[in-house]
């Protein structure tokens, strides 16, 4: 039979209470022995017995009451850190790290202890509430800096056109930078509004069967004026894959990564799209010959906001927000989405994605 966690710090606290209620009794045994050898009395067996076990137990009560104090003002020591430590917590302060030591000396014994359980428990909701808050302060700061450099610039070219002096072309260059400006910010708020829905799972998700080579064709051929104006060579070998998947919400994964190899790849570069199956899963590969990703960059370039170095001029016009919403969505089907680069050897992004999710 499995014991329970706790069992033999249970068992140590009766085996103790016994000692104390034996040592009661062999004491009022003795000391009502000394009181009968000096009056000269020796009562009947049944009183001797009544009257050491009334003495027995007062004895025993004489002992809780003298050490119950110690051990409720350690108790309330305990709970009042505990009741601090929630305090801060709701006021904000995610800096807590209760001590578990509770109870026995020893410590398999003190992480069985419930006390010690719910303090274990407390310390890990401070420290992901800590990690939580970070994140926020992390993505406030991000979205005030995305929003407020597109902002600038429109209040400054604003401000420019006020010149009543300001020649036709000029005029005309700074309302299209400020018509720029304002794509870039509604397409930041779109991906923001995107993100919040996805993290919420409160879009609705309808898997679906579909051929998911026609898709990447039809995608593909949609792009077709972007990178035919570079001149890029567009190798596309897909097989034919049925997938059960929500067919718009992966159309946004492939047009993300369709986009970005078509805007970093240079002039007269090269483009392929890999579609193969492998057992219950769908493999598709978006490989570019642009200027590639640095290898420390290639570990956070799934994290919202974040732009790698300027050496590969990767991010430039975007938000950071485009592959991230690829890997939230890559993630709700239970597929994964990685990259693959050397500088100055191009990228490739690999998706794989079950051929059924639901």
């Amino acid at each position: 039979m499995k014991r329970k966690p706790g069992f033999l710090h249970i068992a140590l606290n009766v085996l103790l209470v016994v000692c104390v209620v034996i040592l009661s009794w062999t004491a009022a045994f003795y000391i009502t022995g000394f009181l009968y050898s000096k009056v000269a009395w020796e009562p009947h067996d049944l009183l001797a017995f009544l009257i050491n076990a009334m003495l027995g137990f007062f004895i025993f009560g004489l002992a809780i009451s003298i050490a119950g104090p110690f051990v409720k003002r350690r108790e309330h020591h305990y709970w009042s850190e505990l009741i601090d430590a929630l305090r801060r917590i709701s006021r904000g302060d995610f800096r807590v790290n209760l001590d578990a030591g509770f109870g026995s000396a020893h410590n398999n014994q003190r992480q069985n202890h419930p006390y010690a359980q719910l303090v274990n428990s407390i310390n890990d909701m401070a420290a992901n509430l800590k990690v939580m808050e970070e994140l926020r302060q992390e993505f406030i700061s991000n979205v005030s800096h995305e929003i407020g450099s597109p902002l600038t610039s429109i209040s400054g070219f604003a401000k420019a056109l006020k010149n009543e002096n300001l020649d036709r072309e000029r005029r005309q260059r700074y309302l299209t930078i400020i018509e720029t400006e304002c794509l870039r910010l509604s397409k930041l708020s779109d991906n923001l509004m995107k993100l919040a829905v996805l993290d919420s799972e409160r879009h609705p998700f309808k898997p679906m069967p579909y051929r998911l080579d026609k898709q990447l064709i039809a995608l593909i051929l949609t792009c077709e004026p972007q990178w035919e104006a570079k001149k890029i060579e567009m190798d596309v070998d897909v097989e034919e894959v049925e997938v059960v998947a929500d067919e718009d919400l992966m159309s946004q994964v492939w047009v993300n990564l369709i986009h970005n190899a078509i805007k970093f790849t240079p002039y007269s570069g090269k483009i392929s799209v890999v579609l193969t199956r492998s057992e219950d899963q769908a493999m598709i590969r978006v490989a570019d010959t642009g200027p590639g990703i640095a290898e420390k960059d290639q570990l956070r370039i799934f994290e919202r906001f974040y732009k790698a170095d300027k050496s590969r001029e990767r991010a430039s016009g975007g938000s950071g927000l485009g592959l991230s919403i690829a890997s939230k969505i890559t993630e709700m089907h239970h597929g994964s989405i990685s990259v693959s680069s050397k500088l100055g050897e191009g990228a490739e992004f690999k998706v794989l994605l079950p051929l059924n999710v639901r």
